[in-house]
Parts: C-alpha cells; sequence; structure tokens
C-alpha cells in the first residue's frame, strides 16, 4: 500500500517544476543567474561624486526581463540626487548622481533597483564615495599667512631636567645624528628642576652646577642651525618664597633673577664667570657655539603668583642685565599658555626692552578621555589665538611687526605629577599615545596649516626625546616615531629659504574633515597639502579615521613635467620614512586616504 503513495508523490513534483520553469514566474527577483532569471548587473560596484555636482555615471544593465524595466535608486545621502536615462532597447539604463556642497563627504551604500513589466526585479548595491572638491588658483592670497608667504618653519624641544638629561650618553649610535636630520631651527632649551643650573628646588643653597644642564645643551648647540632658544623657564629656588614651594618671587624688582640671567649670558658666550670662591664657569663649547635667543620665563600666566605687570616687570630687568653681557642677543617674550592672550596688551603697553618674538603653547586637550572630534575641533582656535595676539601687540606701534612663534605644541599636556595621578584632573594617569600615532598624521598637519594661515612663524614639538604622549624620537630605545617624520617632512615640503612659500588660492567645497593648502616655492614647483581629520565614529579617542577622498583641480596652474606624491598615515616606515613616489599628472588631481594621515603632492617645473 505504501509503494503506489510515493510514486504519486514524486510525479507530482516533477509536473510542479516543469510548469514553473515554463511559465518562468516562480522567480522572486533576486540575481541568481539561472535561466530566465531577472539579473542586474553594474558597469562599476563604486561611483565617486564630487561635492562641486560633477556627475558620476553608471550603467545598470538586466538580462531575463519580461518587457520594459524601469531602474530606481535607493539610500541616496542628503544632497545627492540622481537621475536615470533609459538606453537603447529595454534592458539597460544610464544612471548619474550628482552630489553638492550639501553632502558631507564620505561613503554611502546605494541600492539599485530595476522592475520588469511582469513585476520582476532585482538590486545590486552601489558605493557611492562623495568627494571633497577643490580648485587651486595663481594667485597668492595675501590676506594668508604672511603677506601671503607661509612663514613658518618648523622645530623641536627639550627639557634638561634630571629624568631625560643622559639621552645623548643612552644613544650615542644614533645621537644626535637623527636630531640633527630631522633639520629644527632654533632647537628650544627648557631646564627646569635640577636642569637650573643654580642652587636647588626646596634647599637655600647658590651653588652652580651645570652638569645636568650641559648633557642636553652641549650636544644641541652642534647640530641643525648651530642656535638654539635657550629659556630662562625658572629662577634658582633661593629666588623664590619657601625656596620654590609656591612659585612666587621673594624679590619683585627681579634683580636677583637678572643677575642669575647675566651670568648665564657670561657662562654661554662670553668666556665664563667666577663665583666667589674663584671657581670659573664656562661653557665646554664656548667660543665655537653660543646662544643668541633667549626666551624670558615659562607660562608666567599660570606657572607662579605673578600678573601681566609683574611679568613685563620682570622682562624689563632682565634683558638689559643680559644685553649688557652681549649686545647680540634676540628675545622671546612671554610664552603664554591657556586663553591669555590679553596678556600681549598689557605686555605691549608697559614694555621697555628689545622684543624680538612674542611666543605662545598650544595643547589640544589635557585629558585623555577627550575623543578625537574633541582634540580636532580645538585647532581653529589655536589660529584664533594667534591672531588674537598680533591685534594686541599691534596696541604697541613699535611692536606691530614683531613674529608670533608657538614654542611648544601638542596633543595632550597632561602628565604623571607622581605616583600615577594626572597632573591635570587628579585621577589615575593614562598616557595619550594620539601624540605619535596615526592620529597625529593628521592633526600636526592640520595643526601647522591653520597656524600657518594665521601668520604663525615657528611652530615648536614638545618634546624631542619622550613617550609615546610626547616624543618624536622614545626616550629609552632611541627609536623613531610616526610623529618625528611628520615633523621631518613638513620643514623639507616647506622651505624657508631662499624665500618661504606663497600661499597661493584655494577654493574648496568642505573643510569639517580635511584640511586643505596650496603653496608655490621660489622655484617654481607647487605643493598640495590634504589631511584626513574625518573621524569614524563620535566616540573615538585614538581611532584610525574614516576614508576621504579629495579631487583638487590644477588646470589653472599651467603644465609641469613631472609630480610626486607622499603619503604619511597608518602604513608608513618609522625605521627609514615615507617616502614620496612619481604620478602621472592630470587637469584634476584625486587623492584618497583611508583614513587619519596626510597626503603631499609636489608638482616639479
Amino acid at each position: 500500500m505504501n509503494r503506489p503513495k510515493q510514486i504519486h508523490f514524486r510525479f507530482a513534483f516533477l509536473w510542479l517544476a516543469t510548469l514553473c520553469i515554463v511559465i518562468a514566474g516562480c522567480s522572486s527577483g533576486g540575481n541568481s543567474g539561472g535561466p530566465e532569471t531577472l539579473s542586474l548587473s553594474l558597469s562599476s560596484s563604486m561611483a565617486l561624486a564630487p561635492q562641486d555636482g560633477t556627475p558620476a555615471k553608471i550603467t545598470a544593465t538586466v538580462t531575463g526581463n519580461s518587457g520594459t524595466v524601469t531602474f530606481s535608486v535607493a539610500a541616496l545621502p542628503a544632497g545627492t540626487t540622481s537621475n536615470v536615462a533609459q538606453q537603447s532597447g529595454s534592458s539597460s539604463g544610464a544612471i548619474k548622481l550628482i552630489s553638492s556642497a550639501n553632502t558631507p563627504a564620505g561613503t554611502y551604500t546605494l541600492k539599485i533597483t530595476a522592475t520588469d513589466g511582469a513585476g520582476s526585479s532585482a538590486s545590486q548595491n552601489l558605493t557611492l564615495v562623495v568627494a571633497v572638491a577643490g580648485m587651486v588658483g595663481v594667485t597668492m592670497d595675501q590676506a594668508q599667512g604672511v603677506n601671503g608667504k607661509l612663514q613658518q618653519y618648523m622645530s623641536t624641544s627639550f627639557q634638561p631636567a634630571e629624568w631625560d638629561y643622559q639621552f645623548f650618553q643612552n644613544h650615542p649610535a644614533s645621537e644626535p645624528a637623527q636630531l640633527n636630520t630631522l633639520g629644527s631651527q632654533h632647537i628650544r632649551l627648557q631646564g627646569i628642576s635640577q636642569g637650573v643650573p643654580q642652587g636647588s628646588e626646596g634647599m637655600i643653597s647658590t651653588a652652580w652646577d651645570f652638569a645636568i644642564l650641559d648633557d642636553i645643551t652641549q650636544p644641541v648647540l652642534g647640530v641643525g642651525d648651530h642656535s638654539p632658544e635657550f629659556q630662562i623657564a625658572k629662577a634658582p629656588a633661593f629666588m623664590y618664597v619657601n625656596n620654590d614651594s609656591a612659585n612666587t618671587f621673594s624679590d619683585l624688582t627681579f634683580k636677583p633673577f637678572a643677575n642669575y640671567a647675566a651670568n648665564l649670558v657670561w657662562y654661554y658666550n662670553k668666556g665664563g664667570f667666577k663665583t666667589a670662591d674663584g671657581v670659573l664657569h664656562v661653557s665646554p663649547s664656548y667660543p665655537n657655539e653660543m646662544i643668541t635667543w633667549w626666551g624670558i620665563y615659562n607660562e608666567p600666566s599660570i606657572n607662579n603668583n605673578l600678573d601681566a605687570i609683574q611679568y613685563t616687570t620682570m622682562y624689563n630687568a632682565l634683558v638689559p642685565a643680559m644685553q649688557s653681557v652681549d649686545s647680540s642677543l634676540k628675545f622671546v617674550g612671554l610664552e603664554l599658555c591657556c586663553g591669555s592672550e590679553d596678556w600681549a596688551k598689557t605686555f605691549a603697553a608697559n614694555v621697555t626692552s628689545r622684543v624680538d618674538v612674542v611666543a605662545a603653547h598650544y595643547y589640544s586637550s589635557c585629558n585623555q578621555k577627550d575623543t578625537d572630534a574633541d582634540l580636532f575641533a580645538t585647532v581653529p582656535g589655536f589660529a584664533s589665538s594667534v591672531r588674537t595676539i598680533y591685534s594686541n601687540l599691534a596696541t604697541n606701534p613699535q611692536l606691530a611687526s614683531v613674529p608670533v612663534w608657538v614654542t611648544e605644541n601638542n596633543v595632550n599636556a597632561d602628565f604623571d605629577k607622581s605616583g600615577g595621578i594626572s597632573a591635570c584632573n587628579g585621577t589615575a594617569f593614562v598616557p595619550d599615545h594620539r601624540g605619535t600615532s596615526t592620529f597625529f598624521a593628521a592633526w600636526r598637519p592640520y595643526v601647522f596649516s591653520q597656524l600657518g594661515k594665521a601668520g604663525n612663524q615657528a611652530l615648536y614639538h614638545w618634546d624631542y626625546d619622550a613617550d609615546q604622549q610626547f616624543g618624536e624620537v622614545d626616550y629609552n630605545a632611541g627609536s623613531k616615531y610616526l610623529s618625528y617624520w611628520v615633523d621631518y617632512w613638513l620643514p623639507q615640503l616647506y622651505p624657508q629659504t631662499p624665500a618661504p612659500p606663497d600661499i597661493l588660492s584655494l577654493t574648496i567645497t568642505e573643510t569639517a574633515t580635511v584640511e586643505t593648502l596650496a603653496t608655490k616655492n621660489s622655484d617654481g614647483s607647487v605643493l598640495l597639502m590634504v589631511a584626513d581629520r574625518a573621524v569614524l565614529s563620535p566616540s573615538d579617542n585614538n581611532g584610525s579615521g574614516d576614508a576621504r577622498t579629495v579631487i583638487l583641480d590644477i588646470s589653472a596652474l599651467g603644465n609641469f613635467p613631472s609630480a610626486s606624491q607622499l603619503n604619511i598615515g597608518a602604513t608608513s616606515d618609522l625605521t627609514n620614512g615615507p617616502q614620496p613616489n612619481p604620478i602621472t599628472l592630470a587637469p584634476k588631481l584625486t587623492v584618497t586616504l583611508p583614513g587619519y594621515g596626510v597626503s603631499f603632492l609636489l608638482l616639479k617645473p
């Protein structure tokens, strides 16, 4: 009885399957590719639609359709439109996707659907890349920089003290050669704690000892431009009330401090000085290497109980005392921090001594919990602060042409004040690796561009020999971080001699996630910079960044025989450094970065 029933079931199944094939009506609208099944294919899986309205063109083709096919595009981002034109016959369509500046740059997934006359449908996903579009002009933008010039050199810093004075001794095979290769100008020396050569913190000693200071200073004197900037960051401990416990000067005429500063000039520049016991203190490098540039105190607005008037009194006391020893000296004033731009106005109104530079310090954070987006958002404020300082200096006509230098700059200013405790917020200190990670490859070029366009004339890294939060070179291993190579290439690509580059006019459709800069060097070469600072997720902290594509129209610049491209990012070689590669020139150049990083396009005459 069971066997006949089984045979009957098999014949019924075969009859239904045959019927389905004959009428071709059992398709679910997918892309299985079987006989007579509606199938959709696209001429490309990716479409590039710049924000300037240049259309992206994609051809959609179907097979296995019954009657006329219609096409639709779904999931379009705001500001992007689609246009579909039926091509010859009824099996294909030309799709145009047009983006505008109202469409945020980035990558989107669209859905292309084909539907035939019988109601069958098939779909394919299409990746839409909305690119930032820029046009480079041939004229100098005189509203940017210093009368249209990018007059900004790069440098680095050291903090001679008991915690890092052995750096050069520990790495004789690589240092100071690596430092010299970096090409810094006026390298900054900031001796604190036991790096202050007279006295000792917490004691009333007045004894002189240059050993810790000079273990860093002497090697630095012989590299780069052989002209460091020595910042007299602190006075000897005995000059403060309670020997430095509160950073309050016991003598607000600052005459003892001025005598100390004059002795430093004697030591480095004039053959030394003798103490009461008859000991001659003289720099080992004298007279071959001397110090011309001197900074007067560090961050006075936050590091002691001074106001702007008292600081100016200090400045007016130290500078003449130092000039009486060496009249060729040049001086850096203020070295401001933390929103104290108004000090520059008070300083300008009361200073009576020589001022060659006014300096400021900028960090994007003092909290490791701040997001990448938080840190990037601080950079325009750096540029605004520089412009404010210039405005304040201009209230004194004699200071109207004094340049601003940023003599400290890094991602996060926080540090371990002792016992693993944050100096900024009192919680457990966690090093912020964004000072040396791929994040830095976007952040520092962004800072360089913004400050340079604001007229800043020097940008200093803080500091050279340190950990992953601050360093360009690892203090313990002596190996180079990614930050070293970012800071190496910036002065190479933006040479200040024989003349600073011109800042070219540049129109750009989006500035929210990329920083662009176009300059022309004195040799006629043109440099285009694109820094990708797009954040992948709002909560990212030391993230990888989001991909960005930028299309630059260079047709106005004329013809160039050759060009090269240099990218710095996550895959850069830290040992040998990233290197430029030749590229093919076209009226429009496309730069795509996969995340945080920077690309430099050099067009060579």
